[in-house]
């Protein structure tokens, strides 16, 4: 197997997809803070690794994998561009100094730009992991893009599927689900939309506490923005609608634009609808000066889990 070192200065990053995260949780990120200490991307292969300095690449290829901290990425074949960089004031080389690719880039000569992952993609820490076809992450513009088939990102919480590309912007902390889109919750709640949006919490975990005391908070899902094609499934109901938004610290959802709340055979339709996830309750809402309208069977349970149309 071909080892190859590449040093890379950290950029500020957080999770990558939406996420409800334990403690200990460990976000799927290459990059990190500003200004920290330049902190090693390991790559190794089964089918070797080649370096070119006039294309700025370094490929490995067959069972490649990258590992920086805790991420790990495995794929068919890694491809890492990096741009040349004049070595720090006073480095030194590695003990057995040759004028190799790993010798260069660990004196500084090289800075990571850009990791692409194809083929049977796969990033994990110990509590996240997402699956695809093609990852590229760009360290500059602080993006990753999955794609491929069968899209999927878990947690220990959620999992979450599309079917065109999964996307996460680090400063905005911002991961978008695009084409079929579809959060499930443990407990079998989900959301499906053609495009969902999820925000996640953007407090830090201090360095010096992060292995002992991490806030629970960092990285967790805050909100999430559904358009298109709005489906909302709790335990008991379903409600569909054009748009909508959920947040999961609540469980309280909105649905807006053409919603129907179904609970057996039971339907309700109306402008918009407030949804508890956790509870099951709908109530129904009418637009300015309109109505809400519904089927309900006699004994078959009531309206949308007890709801109440207004």
């Amino acid at each position: 197997m071909t080892r190859f070192l590449i040093l890379v200065p950290l950029l500020a990053a957080s999770a990558l997809a939406p996420s409800l995260l334990p403690a200990y949780a460990q976000n799927l990120d290459l990059g990190g803070a500003p200004g920290a200490t330049p902190t090693p991307v390991n790559i190794t292969a089964s089918g070797g690794i080649t370096w070119s300095q006039d294309a700025q690449t370094v490929t490995a290829s067959q069972n490649a994998q990258a590992v920086r901290g805790n991420v790990t990425v495995t794929a068919d074949q890694l491809v890492a561009h990096y741009k040349k960089t004049t070595p720090t004031a006073g480095a030194t080389a590695t003990p057995a100094a040759s004028a190799s690719a790993a010798d260069s880039l660990e004196q500084g000569g090289g800075q990571l730009t850009e990791l692409d992952a194809i083929g049977h993609v796969h990033i994990f820490t110990a509590t996240q992991n997402a699956w695809g076809d093609k990852a590229v992450y760009s360290l500059g513009a602080k993006v990753l893009v999955l794609t491929g088939k069968h899209l999927k990102l878990t947690t220990p919480a959620d999992t979450i599927t599309a079917r065109d590309s999964v996307e996460y912007y680090t400063d905005e902390h911002k991961a978008i689900a695009r084409g079929n889109a579809l959060v499930v919750a443990n407990d079998g709640r989900s959301i499906a939309a053609d495009v969902i949006t999820g925000y996640l919490s953007s407090t830090p975990v201090p360095a010096d506490a992060a292995a002992t005391a991490p806030d629970l908070n960092a990285g967790t899902l805050q909100k999430v923005e559904a358009v298109g094609h709005v489906v909302i499934h709790t335990t008991s109901d379903t409600a569909t609608g054009d748009r909508g938004v959920y947040l999961p610290p609540t469980g309280q959802a909105r649905l807006g634009g053409n919603v129907h709340v179904i609970h057996g055979p039971n339907e309700l339709a109306g402008s918009d609808a407030l949804v508890n996830m956790k509870t099951g309750v709908a109530t129904l809402l009418a637009a300015p000066g309109g109505q809400v309208s519904g089927v309900i069977l006699p004994n078959s349970g009531g309206p949308a889990s007890g709801g109440a149309a207004k």
